[in-house]
């Protein structure tokens, strides 16, 4: 609405959305029955440790009451030890003292691994959801919120598992506890419950100052690891640019403003832990100020009143675990909300079934396609970055008369009415201006993208008909940017697929890889390092490519991929793929006119559009503004009189 109206927005973060919108307790239980559901046995093996901790716990001041009444009063007032009655005593505190031990290594082994089952497993659910949302919607969301929804927010969102078995444990202890200090005495019980609206408005401010402060703890999180990852990703830019100082203090002014926030998130628990522990021990002086007079008139025993000082003190242990729990809640709604947004992700491709392993390579074509790129979330969000008063222009044929920028450049990424086709087993160049619209198109072919508008075919069929592991299997596209795993050689070839041995040196020598790769220290069996360190800018993409033709595509989409390489290699590696005679349909990004000319046919970009089509001559004679762009390059460099090398640096070319 911005765009269409002219009016002039600013990016902002989003505000994180405060649990207390719908009620806290009430979606902090929707999220405790969530895990109950997902780990259903370790819960019960913790709630039924909890059950029987809370029973002797009980039966303890049972006990406690009975041997001071029948043990050791008698036995001072006698003043001889009874020892059969002493060896009973004994034995029944052992027996209380046993249960109550395995009553608590069931809770918490069934307490933990619970949480960290859980933990688990949403990891591999969010994780799983990362691989089925298409490539539109990572693009909205940055790479350190998606790290720290996989990590963080999966952990805040289930700590809360760890006091469940527990607290659930301790409510049947306080019913329990309750009725008997009424059995007990009424009186002294009324005392005693009198501490309890106290503790309840203790928990009720807390949980009302804990809400925001959790909300904007947990996002402090997310961005931290956001900026941290993009600092390590930029490691070279930084470097380079000599900018370590101003990285480092981007990074302090977020891990400050974390530390803050936690800060905030301690002070809180530290005032509630003291209050949660004082109140019940308060009202333990209470009960044994006023139970010393009730003995002293007859009205109890010393047994009852020993009895009830420890059930009183048993009151305490609810409160406390209630406490951890409703501590526990502000954080896991918090993380919880975040996990299921990435849960809850409507965006989806759909896949049919049609195969898509014919012979040869494969008929592509694009029939009056239009795509935008999708904004970041935070644009999403917050709307046009740069104010602008343009209204968007319909999607349609381009116009060859239009100026440059008169689209809104935020809004009108990507490309309009796009219709070409390519006939089976023929080499297509895409040709154009940065921002024209070429890698777009390349996505498009390998449904990195569906299109807004029109559609793309692949052997006759709809991209979106053909079965989700056909496009894999029978396209491959290689993108300007090579990246490498941290392993071999040969496995960033293979990427464990069970492929001959010959197919990989063949693969590699169509690419133009197998010399230097047969020079490393260990051939195909020597490690690249983290995304390809060791190697050069085109031996990476060398690597890259050799990993695309070894899986023999049917279309092969080649994304501007020999940039970083000699214009001598270029040239090489394409008239290496036409004399292979390969089973492959080829669409390639290209800027050189060496590479533009062993093309069948050129498809000139501009604006978004197709501007041209033709053959390399044709459109050399024919478009001046084709031939002013292919031929810039080589003007410059004769005006220059400098054998400057192309973008790939001195690194790009055969070691």
């Amino acid at each position: 609405m911005g765009a269409t109206l002219g009016v002039v927005t600013t990016t902002a973060r989003p505000t994180p959305r405060d649990p207390s919108d719908d009620g806290l307790l009430r979606r902090g239980m929707a999220v405790i029955g969530v895990a109950l559901r997902s780990a259903p046995r370790p819960f019960a093996v913790g709630i039924g440790g909890s059950v029987l901790y809370a029973v002797m716990m009980v039966l303890s001041s049972l006990v406690l009451g009975w041997v001071t009444d029948e043990v050791l009063i008698p036995t001072f007032a006698a003043g001889e030890v009874e020892r059969g009655l002493v060896a009973l005593a004994v034995a029944v505190i052992l027996a209380v003292a046993l249960l109550k031990a395995i009553g608590v290594v069931a809770r918490r082994l069934g307490a933990y691994h619970a949480q960290f089952r859980l933990q688990s497993t949403y990891r591999r659910r969010v994780t799983r959801r990362y691989l089925d949302l298409p490539v539109a919607w990572h693009r909205r969301h940055p790479t350190g919120e998606l790290l720290s929804n996989a990590n963080a927010d999966v952990e805040s969102a289930f700590f809360v598992a760890a006091p469940l078995p527990m607290a659930i444990g301790a409510s049947l202890l306080l019913v329990l506890t309750a009725g008997l200090l009424i059995v007990t005495d009424p009186a002294l019980a009324a005392i005693g419950f009198a501490v309890g609206p106290l503790l309840a408005f203790a928990n009720w401010f807390y949980q009302r100052r804990m809400r925001s402060a959790a909300t904007v703890a947990q996002q402090a999180r997310a961005e931290v690891s956001e900026v941290a990852h993009e600092s390590f990703d930029a490691a070279l830019v930084v470097k380079t640019l000599g900018r370590e100082g101003a990285e480092e203090a981007r990074f302090r002014a977020t891990a400050e403003d974390l530390r803050d926030k936690m800060i905030r998130v301690g002070r809180l628990r530290a005032f509630f832990d003291p209050v949660i522990e004082a109140l019940p021990n308060v009202g333990i002086l209470l009960v044994l100020l006023v139970g010393a007079y009730r003995v002293r008139d007859g009205a109890l025993t010393p047994g009852d009143l020993v009895q009830f000082a420890y059930l009183f003190r048993l009151v305490a242990l609810p409160m406390r675990v209630f406490g951890w729990l409703l501590g526990e809640l502000p954080r896991a709604v918090v993380g919880w909300d975040r996990v299921s947004r990435v849960l809850a992700a409507t965006d989806r491709m759909v896949y049919g079934h049609a195969p898509g392993d014919g012979q040869g390579g494969a008929p592509t074509a694009m029939e009056a396609v239009g795509f935008h790129h999708p904004s970041s979330e935070r644009e999403h969000l917050s709307g046009p970055l740069t104010p602008t008063t343009t209204p968007a222009a319909p999607v349609g044929p381009v116009d060859p008369s239009a100026p440059p920028g008169g689209v809104d450049a935020d809004r009108r990424r990507g490309v309009r009415s796009v219709t070409f086709d390519v006939a089976p087993g023929r080499t297509v160049a895409l040709v154009g201006a940065t921002g024209s619209g070429k890698s777009t198109i390349a996505s498009l072919l390998v449904r990195l993208y569906d299109p807004d508008a029109g559609r793309v075919t692949f052997d006759g069929r709809e991209l979106p008909d053909l079965a989700r592991d056909q496009l894999a299997e029978h396209v491959a596209i290689v993108f300007q940017e090579a990246f490498l795993f941290d392993d071999t050689v040969r496995d960033n070839i293979t990427l464990g697929a069970d492929i001959p041995e010959e197919q990989v040196h063949e693969a590699a020598r169509l690419a133009q890889a197998d010399g230097f790769i047969r020079a490393l220290e260990h051939g195909y069996d020597t490690p690249v390092g983290e995304r390809g360190a060791t190697l050069s800018g085109g031996q990476r993409q060398r690597i890259a490519l050799a990993r695309a033709l070894v899986r023999r595509p049917r279309l092969l989409v080649l994304d501007d991929a020999t940039s970083a390489v000699d214009p001598a290699v270029e040239s090489d590696i394409l008239r290496g793929l036409a004399a292979a005679q390969l089973p492959a349909t080829v669409v390639v990004v290209a800027y050189r006119q060496g590479s533009i000319a062993l093309a069948d046919e050129v498809v000139f970009l501009a604006e978004g559009g197709i501007r041209a089509r033709g053959t390399h001559a044709q459109l050399l004679t024919e478009e001046p503004a084709y031939r002013h762009l292919v031929t810039a390059y080589a003007e410059d460099a004769r005006e220059r009189g400098a054998a400057q090398p192309p973008a790939g640096g001195p690194h790009g070319g055969q070691p």
